[in-house]
């Protein structure tokens, strides 16, 4: 919309079943108005639905089509829509592709990703990872890779005092932070084992763990309990409402993202949104983002170096340097040249 061009949404009225979702809920229930017009059609699990949805988008003959893929189960939902909507002879569909291969592989991911590949004409990602995996699956149309852009809808940082009286926190403590939904890739379990460090305990130091668990709580709470960090751990593990996301990383002085695998991820850009240094593992895109040991830290998925990398965090006092790197970062991700990535393809 500010590139100048009329722009609008078509989200889902159903992305999951019940009894396929994990979470408590699927819905987003800020009350704030929209930037743009939102329409909720599409049903994942109803082929009927896909057929309609496809034909409306088809008649209303739009320039472009974006569509966000992440997963396969939305393989035959977006797949069918997509094609539906290429029958108009006008319309182009590029997908802005999060994970082409999963990071949680089950059977028939293939099958419904190559079923949606093949609706699209040509496809834009955030990692070279991706790209690559892109073209393991036999995509041969037009590709393109762009910086996951910073997240904006956040809204502005508060100061970190502030922030930790909101969330009940210790004004004067030392604070990590893990955001997002808590699945087994992401490796909160590795962070919890370098946090079990006798050197982190004698400083301290504590970690806010924020977002919904996606699988067994007990195989978390089983680490926690067996490193004696019941005193050391935040827990505020609940879905986070959007308007309190600003709260979480203007709290915090290290922003964690101690992955086993990923492809690229949006947590990162929402730190450097708020100006907080990043410590990542060095898997998948996250390590094209942090310069180590100047905007953060770039590191083994090993919990010694993990646990070594907060240690010299705090006792060298990298805070500030780390927090003007991660302006100057800030520069980089410009939404513009997104949009100019995908006006090219």
């Amino acid at each position: 919309m500010d590139a100048g061009h009329s722009c609008e949404i078509v989200s889902f009225k159903l992305q999951y079943p019940g009894f396929l979702f994990p979470g408590t809920s699927q819905f987003d229930h800020n009350k704030r108005a929209p930037k743009m017009k939102i329409r909720a059609l599409v049903n994942s699990v109803n082929p009927f639905n896909w057929i309609s949805v496809g034909g409306k988008i088809k008649k209303e003959k739009p320039d472009l089509v974006i569509v966000r893929y992440w997963l396969p189960f939305m393989g035959p939902s977006l797949g069918t829509i997509c094609r539906r909507v290429r029958k108009n002879g006008h319309t182009k569909v590029i997908a802005l592709v999060d994970n082409a291969i999963p990071h949680e592989p089950r059977f028939g991911d293939k099958l419904f990703t190559r079923y949606f590949i093949k609706s699209c004409d040509a496809f834009l990602a955030m990692s070279h990872a991706v790209i690559k995996d892109l073209k393991s699956l036999g995509v041969t149309k037009p590709t393109a890779f762009s910086e996951h852009p910073l997240v904006t809808s956040f809204g502005e940082a508060t100061d970190k005092i502030s922030a930790r009286k909101k969330l009940q926190l210790d004004e004067n403590g030392k604070y990590l932070l893990f955001f997002g939904l808590i699945r087994r890739y992401k490796g909160l379990d590795l962070l919890l084992e370098a946090m079990g460090d006798a050197r982190i305990k004698e400083r301290n130091v504590k970690l806010i763990v924020a977002g919904e668990y996606y699988e067994d709580e007990s195989y978390y709470t089983e680490i926690i309990k067996r490193n004696s960090l019941e005193n050391n751990v935040v827990l505020h593990t609940k879905y986070v409402a959007d308007d309190d996301v600003k709260h979480y990383f203007s709290a915090c002085d290290l922003v964690t993202q101690t992955y086993h695998s990923a492809t690229q991820s949006g947590v990162a850009k929402i730190a450097i949104q708020f100006e907080k240094p990043s410590l990542v593992t060095n898997v998948g895109g996250l390590g094209e983002v942090i310069e180590h040991g100047i905007s953060g830290y770039v590191v083994a998925s090993d919990k010694k170096a993990i646990a070594d990398s907060i240690i010299d965090f705090y006792d060298q006092k990298r805070e500030a340097d780390f927090v003007n790197a991660t302006r100057e970062d800030k520069k980089k991700y410009s939404w513009n040249v997104m949009v100019e990535k995908l006006l090219s393809l």
